[in-house]
This record gives structure tokens, sequence and C-alpha cells, in this order.
């Protein structure tokens, strides 16, 4: 039986609409929350494309090798070496909030699921169904090859990582291991490249990461921290669509509360322990479509305002309290419509878009997510110096036959192809050409690729 509550205290004219979020498993959406997600990331490709921008970025700072700038931040595998420098699980965090907030600009009740790749592991899933993740393998040029790149994590995979206590441990396991790793080599084509957000289904994979890692702080309490007090893209320097992202303190969102993000499962969202504050959005709407409990310190202060949406259910609790002068609103969907009741200006219907990145073998690096620099454990290879200025050595601790190394652009356009033969020291010379800049070298002995790593023309 349904229930519907509305708790009015100052009614006052609601604008700029946003949104905090229930997560859910993407089994738990309505079928209008699918087309309203599926429509999002087909708009946020439009303009200053944000899909395009995150993967960008994600791929220019993926990992730096030991050898360039050790000033210099990335994104993976700091860990176990620099833990100063690691901040895997806060920096998605901040990434899947990035592309959250800009869906709910578009419409305030959409919230990124998250895909279980540990229980979930068919090809032929709802997951891939044309009418929801399976069409943008073929409308960007993704290049997906469900199950032929590795296996996925089992279910004692999970309770094992997360029964870890120490911090360090739990997030190098997570990120080097099946848990993480094997969504990305599993799916194919971007997904297994430092270029993986390009694929939507990144963001369902790591709001699955981002969920485990919640769970595992409120088993732990306070027990992730981190060294650095700032992190890449999110050090107040930033500009995307001529707006300026925020500084972010890693410690600062340990508790994904903070930002407002709450997870659900087995049909349940409790809300707890949460002050409204209206940091991110006029209104803080919070859409479910199954039971929703708020209580046990859930408080919308004065002057704060907050929506709780239900298909079915809502729970007021005790501890639940809506101050004076602030406004509530609890309220039942009985449209059943997440695409035409989170705001005054509807979601527009989905308008796909043919827009396919562009998918050069050559540049994706397929091995990023195993954390190797050569692919090939019977050789030797350095580079140097790096960064460079005209030249470029590499040495081998074997003559091989034939030798060719190759030089890209961060684009994938070739630039120098060298052939060598019967030489184990390579010389690059006349560079300073090249615009300073970072580069992808590749080396291939006898027509197997060796090394492909960044360097950096100074």
């Amino acid at each position: 039986m349904k229930k519907y509550y509305t708790l009015f205290i100052f009614l006052s004219f609601l604008i700029d609409l946003g949104a905090q979020s229930i997560r859910k498993n993407y089994q738990e959406m309505t079928q209008s929350e699918q087309d309203a997600l599926v429509g999002a990331f087909y708009q946020l490709r439009l303009g200053a494309d944000l899909v395009n921008d995150l993967a960008q970025f994600h791929g220019n700072f993926f990992n730096f090798d030991s050898d360039l700038d050790p000033t210099q931040p990335d994104i993976h595998f700091n860990l176990p070496d620099e833990p100063e420098r690691q901040i895997f699980f806060p920096w998605h965090r901040m990434q899947m909030f990035e592309m959250e907030q800009a869906m709910q600009e578009i419409n305030a009740n959409i919230s990124i699921p998250w895909w279980d790749s540990s229980e979930d592991q068919s090809t032929t899933s709802a997951l891939w169904a044309p009418g929801f993740m399976g069409q943008f393998n073929a409308d960007w040029n993704l290049n997906r090859n469900l199950g032929s790149n590795g296996p996925l994590p089992i279910p004692d995979d999970v309770t094992a990582l997360q029964a870890m206590t120490d911090f360090l441990l739990y997030s190098n396991t997570m990120e080097r291991g099946a848990v993480h790793r094997g969504a990305h080599v599993w799916t194919g084509g971007v997904m297994p490249t430092p270029l993986s957000p390009m694929d939507p289904i990144f963001y369902l994979h790591h709001t699955n990461v981002d969920r485990l890692w919640a769970e595992w702080e409120e088993a732990n309490p306070g027990g992730s921290s981190h060294i650095i007090t700032s992190m890449i893209r999110y050090d107040g320097t930033y500009v995307f669509d001529d707006e300026t992202l925020p500084l972010v303190d890693p410690d600062d969102i340990v508790d994904s509360k903070v930002l407002g993000v709450f997870y659900a499962d087995n049909q349940l969202a409790q809300l707890f322990d949460y002050t409204v504050s209206n940091t991110y959005s006029s209104l803080e709407n919070f859409y479910y479509q199954f039971l929703i409990e708020v209580g046990n310190g859930f408080i919308v202060p004065n002057g704060t305002n907050s929506k709780i949406e239900s298909v079915n259910e809502i729970r007021l609790l005790p501890g639940f309290n809506a101050e004076v002068g602030s406004t509530f609103i609890a309220k039942i969907d009985t449209d059943n419509d997440a695409g035409t009741s989170a705001k005054i200006n509807s979601a527009s219907p989905i308008v796909r878009n043919q827009i396919p990145f562009e998918y050069n073998e050559a540049i994706l690096n397929v091995h990023a997510y195993d954390p190797k620099e050569f692919i090939s454990n019977t050789i030797e290879i350095s580079t140097y110096p790096n960064p460079f200025d005209n030249s470029i050595t590499i040495e081998m601790n074997k003559g091989i036959y034939n030798n060719v190394v190759k030089i890209y652009d961060l684009t994938g356009r070739l630039l120098l192809v060298k052939t060598f033969e019967k030489q184990d020291i390579l010389e690059l010379n006349n560079l300073r050409s090249l615009s300073n800049g970072i580069y992808v070298l590749e080396v291939l002995a006898n027509d197997e690729i060796v090394l492909r790593k960044k360097i950096i023309k100074k």
C-alpha cells in the first residue's frame, strides 16, 4: 500500500533546482530512470562534451612513469611505493559526483546506478540491452568485446577485499585486483585503456567501486586517510565549460554523505545521519523506486530545502527534524515517471547522437589496468632522458633482429617511425622540432610491443 507524506514549513519559490542522490543497483531502476540516464549521457556529449573531457583528463593523468617528474600528480597505481600521492578512491568519487551533478542539471531525479560485476556477469543481461547501455557501443565507437579479455571478480573476491582493515592495503588491492580491474578488461574496447571514461559503463562500474569504499569506511570508521591535500582537476584551478571546479581535500570526502550521496540496496534506502545544506543545489532531492526511510539524525535546517520522492513508500522515523523556516517535501511519484516529476522544466526525450570517439589501437594501451611497463617479460629496456629535448636513447639487454620505434601525440596521431636492425641501443635524434608537451613512445621488437610509455618534450 502506498503511503503519501507531505510536510511544508515556510513554502518558497525554488529556482535553479539541483539534486543529491540515492544510488541503486541498475536493476532497481524504473524504466523512466533508465531512459533519463541514457538521455543525459547523450545530451552531455553535446556542447562542451563532459564525457570526452573527463575521458581525456583521465587518460592524460592516468599513470606517470617513475622516471618522469616526481612532483606531477597522477590518478592510478601510486601504491604501494608512493602513499603520499595516492588518490584512487577520492578522485573517482569526485569524478562520479561531477558527472552526476551535470546529469542532475538535466533531470534532478537522475542518479548514477551501479553495476556489481561480481554478480551480474552475463553478456546478455539487461545491462547490455539495446535500449540501455548497449546502444552506446555502436553510437560512440567503443569497440566493446564483452567477456573476451579476462575474468570478472567472483563474490568471494569482494568478501575478501572488504574484510581488509588496513586502508593502504585495501586501496591497493582494490585498484590492482579483480574487483576493480575485472570489469575494465572484461568489457574490452576503450574500457581497459586510460580513456575508459569514454564508455558510459565506466560510471556504473566506478559507482560500484565507490559503494564498496563507502561500505568499507562504515565498517572501519576513520580508516581512510590521505597525505595529499588536493587532487588534480579538483585543485581549484581546472576550468570546464567556463566554470572553475572546486578544490577538494581527499580526506574531506571520505564519507560519501558529505556529497549528499546515499546507497540503497535490496529495495531499501536509509537516509540517516545527514544535515541538508544546499551546498551543491538549492533543493536537495532524493529519488528512489522503493522504500525510503528518513530519520536517525536527518535534519533540514532553517533556510534549507529538501524533497524525498519514492514511487512506493516513505517512512519518517524518529530522529527526523525539519526545522521552522525550512522546506521539506515527502512525495509519492504516482506517475512513476522520473523524467517529468523532477524539475519545473522536464527532461527532453532521449535523443541519440552518433558522435564516435576516435578509436586507435596503436595509441590506446589495452594493458593500462595491468600496471606493468613491459608487455614482454623477456627484455630489459630503459629510455633516457625523460624529459627530452632533441634526442632519446633506448637501451635493451639484447639485440633484436627488427626493432620499430614510434612516437604518437595524445590524440593518436603518428608523428615518427624509425626502424633498427640487430641493435641493442636505439637512438632517436632531431626531435627538437616537436612542440613541448606529452607524447607516447612505443617500441616493437620482432612485431611485439615491448614498451609503451609517456614521454615529455621540454
